[in-house]
């Protein structure tokens, strides 16, 4: 590569001015037509603290390109046509994740599609010279909740390790432990995705202004990684030991979480101050390289208005589809019903517990007996997947967090036999305020095959909508009473009830007269 010579002069800033102003007219135009899946973003901004950084992510992001206005004067703007490929690419990726209502997914598309635009606009050369500007960008999407569950696992693990470490006896289920001074529970909020999102968001960007390297860069973010989330956990272990040294009278309510930012605070200024000894801001900033000397050349551009509408066209077909297919009516849905099968009977209700299941369109709860064994079925009909009335959907779980009668102490992926075949299945334990305790497992139905993964389920489910093919799916879920040291016995009555009715179950699926 070749830097681009100091004696070459710069293109005239109003060659700027019809490319800069077209190409923001665009992307308001795009933020338009694609407006659901941006306010989608808006939305999570609003509502939750660890996401509010959101608003500040686009107009970072603008400031990062205006300060490289003095190399972006030397770029000539000129339409690239091969970014039209990355943008018919990313309309695809979000025409499958509208269609599976996975917003995350559509959320990034639509930002991929932000960028495609202005390389398809402004050229190769105007994405290399904004490379992490324009990457920084994905930051907006607010994404990250499915760290919550194992960030938890891991501040329980730190904090009974460390309460043992320091002589302090501990009876742990789960996420739920107690010590001689009280009971403790890591929830979603002791998780630390907030300070963890907080942390790699300054973190990254710390390290890309203040260094030049980027192997320095990138052990800065690695760093900007892994301390909050070693600090989250000895944030909980200090309130823990500060309430159990103090008779329960600190860390509790308020407290709680006073010391929580206060310690985060000091953790990510300790990170800053360490990080500043390297600091290459000073130096000067490193050449451009080919891309932009290849730009500045005086070779005959493409006009950029008819390229621009050609790109409308290819980002506004994507929506279009979604929109018909969304409009197509429902299919009949008659009730759910399944033959008991294998000598199992109905019966009354043995367990107040009710699993989270939200938007069915059919929905059937029936509890079973069979000689002296009791087992729950509960099926959730989903005829088509649409936002709210979703298979697969993060409101979907086995109980509420902070559920005052319930708590679940364990949940996994398990591999269990069932009609002597070795099956995947999600499997909870339950632990009711009554003292009864459940084993649960649940699955998913799709085509008439099992699935547990929520991502192959979700992709399956979006490829049969878009294909124009049936997109329904059932969730099975069937629980039964257990006592701690007969775990295996009730694993046997569920494998057993499974294989009993599970082709029954399965006729559920035909009832309805699907697209």
């Amino acid at each position: 590569m070749s830097a681009l010579p100091d004696s070459l002069p710069a293109v005239p800033r109003s060659n700027w001015l019809l490319p800069g102003a077209l190409t923001l007219g665009v992307l308001l135009i795009l933020a338009g037509v694609f407006w659901p899946t941006f306010y989608s973003m808006v939305e999570v901004w609003e509502r939750s603290e660890t996401f509010t950084h959101g608003y500040l992510i686009f107009p970072i992001s603008a400031w990062l390109i205006w300060r490289k206005r003095d190399v972006l004067a030397q770029i000539r703007p000129r339409p690239d046509l091969r970014g039209l490929i990355l943008l018919a690419a990313a309309g695809a990726g979000w025409l499958l994740a509208d269609a599976g209502s996975v917003n995350v997914v559509a959320q990034y598309a639509f930002i991929v599609m932000l960028i495609a635009m202005m390389w398809t606009l402004l050229g190769w050369a105007f994405v290399w010279t904004a490379f992490f500007p324009l990457m920084f960008l994905f930051f907006a999407v607010p994404v990250g909740e499915f760290l919550i569950q194992p960030l938890m696992g891991v501040t329980a693990d730190f904090t009974v390790a460390m309460l043992q470490a320091t002589g302090i006896p501990v009876y742990r289920e789960g996420t739920f432990f107690s010590i001689p001074s009280g009971d403790w529970s890591v929830v979603e909020g002791c998780s630390g995705l907030r300070y963890l999102i907080a942390s790699v968001t300054l973190g990254v960007l710390y390290a890309y202004l203040t260094y030049r390297s980027w192997k320095r860069r990138l052990l800065f973010s690695i760093a900007a990684i892994v301390v909050p989330v070693f600090a989250n956990s000895g944030r909980a272990y200090m309130i823990v030991m500060i309430a159990h040294l103090s008779d329960n009278n600190l860390a509790h309510g308020i407290d709680h979480f006073i010391y929580g930012w206060v310690f985060f605070g000091l953790v990510m200024l300790l990170l800053f101050w360490i990080g500043s000894f390297w600091r290459e801001d000073d130096q000067p900033k490193p050449d451009t390289g080919q891309p932009v000397a290849a730009a500045a050349g005086s070779a005959q551009a493409r006009p950029i208005l008819p390229v621009a509408i050609v790109a409308l066209v290819v980002a506004g077909l994507w929506p279009a589809y979604a929109s018909w297919l969304n409009t197509r009516p429902l299919p009949a849905m008659p009730a759910l019903r399944v033959e008991a099968q294998g000598g199992w009977q109905p019966r009354e209700a043995f367990t107040t517990w009710v699993p989270h299941w939200v938007g069915a369109d059919r929905q059937l709860r029936h509890p079973y007996t069979q000689a002296g064994r009791n087992v729950l079925l509960e099926l959730n009909y989903y005829v088509t997947q649409r936002q709210d009335a979703e298979l697969i959907n993060s409101q979907n779980f086995m109980i509420r967090q902070k559920d005052p009668a319930w708590s679940n102490i364990g949940e996994s992926l398990a591999t269990v036999q069932i009609g002597g075949e070795s099956r995947p299945v999600r499997q909870a334990k339950l632990r009711g305020s009554n003292g009864q305790r459940l084993l649960v497992w649940q699955w998913n139905l799709i085509n008439q095959r099992p699935v547990v993964n929520d991502q192959v389920a979700k992709l399956v489910l979006a490829l049969d909508q878009v294909r124009l093919k049936r997109d329904d799916g059932l969730s099975v879920l069937i629980a039964t009473p257990y006592e701690e040291s007969k775990l295996e016995a009730a694993a046997a009555t569920l494998a057993r009830f499974a294989a009993d009715m599970e082709p029954a179950i399965g006729r559920t699926l035909d009832q309805v007269d699907g697209r």
